[in-house]
């Protein structure tokens, strides 16, 4: 069997890396993992060791390199059908990748002004302009999301874990970070993405 091999960055700050870890950690499949600090000065020579790109994350299966979020979590959902990281109903799914891919694309402000930081406690920070906007479309896509689909199937996004619920991943850390008040619905959400056993150990290894 073909090694898989996921290199991410440093687990604290790469919220791209975070992503494809949770998908890969829900197939259950063993892999290795290589973390690249990032913010040093030999960080892009260490990571064009792996990417083609010149980017984290990227995933390696034997001779074969992945490398973007969304391409390394599609390519997951291929080789193990079994894992279901796309919802198998076809109107959830069609959700599942819309709302993953307007989170690949989009919440610029949101990204820039409160990056991810496992490390930190900032309340009150990154309340720049269109920041405010980002949020409120962020939540309202979790309570159509769990209204639609989720409520009665379990706790994420679509009901069972997804791969929307590992692109959403990073921003409930930030609202952990930056305390971002939430109502109960989106609270509970937070909360359920929070308790998942990689997303314990990731936050571990990050704040060690």
């Amino acid at each position: 069997m073909r090694e898989l091999t996921l290199v991410v960055g440093s687990k604290h700050l790469s919220s791209w890396s975070l992503r494809p870890y949770l998908a890969l950690a829900h197939t259950g499949q063993p892999f290795r993992e290589v973390v690249i600090a990032l913010d040093q000065a030999d960080s892009t020579a260490n990571i064009k060791k792996y990417s083609p790109s010149g980017h984290v994350p990227v995933l390696l299966h034997g001779e074969l390199a992945v490398w973007d979020s969304l391409a390394i979590c599609e390519y997951l959902a291929e080789q193990f059908p079994e894992a279901r990281l796309w919802p198998e109903a076809p109107e959830a799914r069609a959700w599942a990748r819309s709302v993953t891919a307007e989170m690949h694309a989009g919440f610029s402000a949101l990204r820039s002004n409160m990056p991810m930081n496992l490390r930190a406690r900032r309340p009150g920070e990154g309340r720049a302009p269109g920041v405010a906007e980002d949020i409120a479309r962020i939540t309202s896509l979790w309570t159509e999301c769990r209204s639609r689909f989720g409520r009665g199937g379990g706790p994420f996004l679509l009901g069972a874990f997804s791969i929307a619920d590992a692109f959403y991943a990073p921003v409930v850390t930030r609202f952990v970070t930056y305390e971002v008040e939430l109502d109960a619905e989106c609270a509970a959400y937070r909360d359920a993405v929070l308790a998942l056993p990689a997303m314990k150990a990731w936050t571990q290894a990050a704040t060690a």
